[in-house]
């Protein structure tokens, strides 16, 4: 009867993954298919994905929120990542993406497909080079596709595919210097073997090819942006803004194959260009869902970069990002154990929900008001019950414990709360006592 999702919202039919975002979403089911049909909401939903609690991106969705994880050669081991994994989901990531590049790289995807209820995505380029156990430059491009192809298999709900670094946008590079060139570990491979085999970007090249494979399975295009910017310095120039065109490009030939598309963003940007950028993706990629790492406000904080990501990643969203690659304190230095996921991921989840009361997104704002409401009432179990990380803050409070329970000991007995719940009661005040 249908394909993908995208096929299905055209013929005016609601897939049983459309109902639940739907429900979730708190959006008219009809509405919500429109905008399916359009191409402005994406469903990632491979259908070997039998795990699958399906998510949707785009337009008046609440922002999602992604996590990297996967094995490397100097951290192979498949079950501290499946550890990560699992505790990633309990913390309410919507969306896992294995950047494995080593190993058994297959055995950890397949488990990941297996377990999570989490959309699930790859850097298929990444798993080329381990998988065929070749070097990149000996890679055939029908074996770029042939890995693309495996994923789906697998269950692989979306891939990123840096389709946009065509030979054009090559030659724009070249003649546009930057400070840090090209910082996508998937667009510096893309690159590298354009260079070293003189030949045009295979997955550009064969564009129709791979969105026949993506159609199959109802595999989401996650276009990658090769040419993202690693500084401030490099942000919103020719180099970005080329590719940017040539994937709004690619984005209708998907559609009109009835493959669902998600358009990567930078990297690393000021603060006054972010709406910008936001702006531009939307008009040049036709409304399709934006899905941006960062961006990180300030190239100075390594150790620190959950924060200089979460500043970026609300004022983004808040301007119409609908996707948030997490960023940990790690980022730049190595890969990231289980504390600094749990922070990453602590820190782009503040920088969703902020967006989305920003972005009127139904009920986001009520999380809030019951925080405030068990606030005023000096309720510490309510309070800890509604907190992001409520781990953190009973650990907090247990570390510091005050003389009078409705108090706390920064404020002690002048505490406002306490004050103002007293006198509005027509209670007594007594601060020295």
């Amino acid at each position: 009867m249908y394909k993908t999702q995208m096929e299905a919202a055209k013929k005016g039919i609601l897939t049983k993954e459309m109902r639940s975002v739907a429900k979730a979403e708190f959006i008219d089911e009809k509405i919500l298919i429109e905008r399916v049909a359009k191409g402005e909401i994406a469903i990632p939903a491979n259908k070997n994905h039998k795990t699958l609690m399906a998510k949707a991106v785009g337009k008046g969705m609440s922002t999602k929120i992604n996590v990297n994880l996967g094995i490397s050669k100097d951290c192979p081991d498949v079950d501290k990542e499946l550890e990560k994994v699992k505790v990633a989901i309990e913390m309410k990531a919507d969306a896992i993406m294995d950047l494995s590049s080593f190993g058994k790289t297959e055995e950890f995807r397949r488990k990941l497909i297996e377990t999570s209820t989490a959309m699930v995505g790859t850097v298929p380029v990444y798993d080329a080079i381990g998988f065929y156990d070749k070097e990149l430059k000996d890679i055939k491009v029908e074996e770029f596709l042939d890995v693309v192809r495996k994923h789906g298999q697998d269950g692989v709900d979306f891939v990123t595919i840096h389709a946009g670094l065509n030979r054009e946008a090559v030659e724009l590079f070249k003649r546009n210097k930057r400070i840090t060139n090209i910082v996508s570990r998937g667009g510096s491979l893309m690159y590298a073997w354009m260079e070293l085999n003189n030949a045009e970007n295979p997955f550009y090249e064969k564009f129709d090819e791979l969105l026949d494979i993506c159609e199959e399975y109802d595999i989401t295009l996650s276009l990658g942006d090769a040419l993202r910017s690693g500084c401030l310095n490099d942000a919103t120039d020719a180099c970005q803004v080329k590719e940017l065109i040539t994937l709004g490009e690619l984005t209708k030939r998907a559609w009109e194959r009835n493959v669902q598309v998600i358009i990567e963003g930078p990297g690393h940007m000021a603060i006054d260009e972010i709406e910008a950028n936001v702006k531009l993706e939307k008009k040049l990629c036709h409304g399709a869902p934006f899905y941006v790492l960062g961006p990180l406000v300030t190239d100075i904080a390594p150790g620190y970069d959950h924060i200089t990501s979460a500043i970026g990643g609300a004022i983004a969203a808040a301007a119409g990002v609908d996707f948030l690659c997490y960023v940990t304190p790690a980022e730049h230095l190595r890969l990231p154990n289980l504390d600094d996921m749990k922070e990453g991921i602590i820190a782009t989840r503040i920088a969703a929900h902020a967006a989305d009361i920003a972005k009127k997104i139904p009920k986001s704002i009520d999380w809030d008001n019951r925080m405030a409401k068990y606030r005023a009432e000096i309720n510490w179990e309510g309070m800890f019950s509604e907190a992001i990380d409520e781990e953190k803050a009973r650990r907090y409070r247990k570390e510091s414990s005050p003389e009078h329970e409705d108090t706390c000991t920064m404020c002690g007995k002048m505490c406002s709360m306490r004050t103002m719940k007293k006198i509005m009661s027509g209670e007594d005040l007594t601060i020295l006592k």
